[in-house]
């Protein structure tokens, strides 16, 4: 007959006591992200994104790292960050503040601490910039992210700023610029 090797009762021990998270936090546990609904003996459960109950059972709880989004938020929030790249034609200084004024315009990054920007790299035909800001909202991750890539794209295109990949390589003999005109939202 197989037995487990740690009792059940001892795995729900130690989830209690290590306070990796309790019910009602945003966390991601062996890949699966959302908020944590309820923890058992044998499981826990997640209610994930997009509304999906995910039971995981405790050995592997366990057995892997478990990101808690709520635990820190805190005074200062969680730290929401997304890198673009922009190639060597555009100043720096212009990309910096095109960053900030997107993560301003975003609902529920704060305006305290500031937004800020990181020049993470130096490569072959771009730069990559890092955009920083805090939120409160750890629930409101995905929608804060989205917003925020839309406000880039609005700043970046409302300036006449191409953002482009290293996929992407522009050779222009004299044609037209390839930035979509903005849309009012």
């Amino acid at each position: 007959m197989w037995k487990p090797s740690t009792p059940p009762i001892a795995l729900a021990s130690v989830l209690t006591y290590t306070r990796a998270f309790t019910e009602g936090d945003q966390v991601e546990v062996g890949g699966t992200r959302g908020r944590g609904v309820e923890r058992r003996t044998f499981v826990t459960r997640i209610q994930s994104l997009k509304n999906v109950i995910v039971s995981i059972p405790n050995s592997m709880v366990l057995s892997n790292n478990i990101i808690n989004y709520s635990k820190n938020v805190g005074q200062t929030g969680l730290l929401v960050h997304t890198t673009i790249t922009i190639g060597y034609d555009v100043p720096w200084q212009t990309v910096n503040a095109l960053l900030i004024a997107a993560a301003r315009k975003t609902d529920n990054i704060v305006d305290q601490p500031e937004p800020f920007v990181l020049q993470t790299s130096l490569d072959d035909n771009y730069v990559s910039y890092e955009i920083n800001g805090w939120t409160r909202k750890a629930e409101e991750l995905p929608k804060i992210y989205s917003n925020l890539h839309a406000n880039i794209l609005d700043e970046f295109h409302g300036h006449r700023v191409e953002i482009t990949s290293p996929a992407f390589r522009a050779v222009r003999e004299g044609g037209a610029s390839t930035i979509p005109e903005v849309k009012s939202r």
